[in-house]
């Protein structure tokens, strides 16, 4: 069986994040690493914090460990509860997002930030890539 772990995934999301700031201060300039390093941390917190409630939202369906009570059952209020969080976590970003490229005042800013923003989905494609490598390496026949 392959195992995918999102904590992998969280851990190459930093080292993307921590390679393309360190590259784009050493190609471009100082400011670009900024914005770089601004827009990773918003993708890497975000993931993060969604990793965390679903993690968090999946413990309450898993049944009860021998000799330990069985967990209250998902009342529809927690249900809304996860998903009203996920709507503020997005419109918060958004906010936030739309602050930092306002207060921009060049283009190439906004393509670092694009490209801060970029290293979770970086890290994703990586896994996806490895996973699907070894699934077709290990395959016999």
């Amino acid at each position: 069986m392959l195992d995918i772990s999102l904590k992998q995934v969280q851990a190459m999301s930093l080292g993307f994040l921590l390679a393309l700031t360190g590259g784009s201060w050493l190609v471009m300039s100082w400011s670009f690493a900024l914005f770089v390093f601004v827009g990773g941390v918003i993708a890497v917190a975000s993931f993060f914090s969604g990793h965390r409630d679903i993690a968090a939202f999946l413990k309450t369906f898993e049944p009860p460990k021998e000799g330990e009570e069985p967990a209250k059952k998902v009342s529809k209020k927690s249900k809304a509860g996860y998903i009203i969080k996920f709507w503020l976590r997005l419109a918060v970003i958004g906010v936030v997002l739309l602050f930092i490229v306002r207060m921009t005042e060049k283009t190439e800013d906004i393509i670092a930030l694009l490209l801060g923003l970029s290293t979770v989905v970086f890290a994703i494609m990586l896994t996806t890539v490895s996973v699907a490598g070894r699934y077709f390496l290990s395959r016999k026949g």
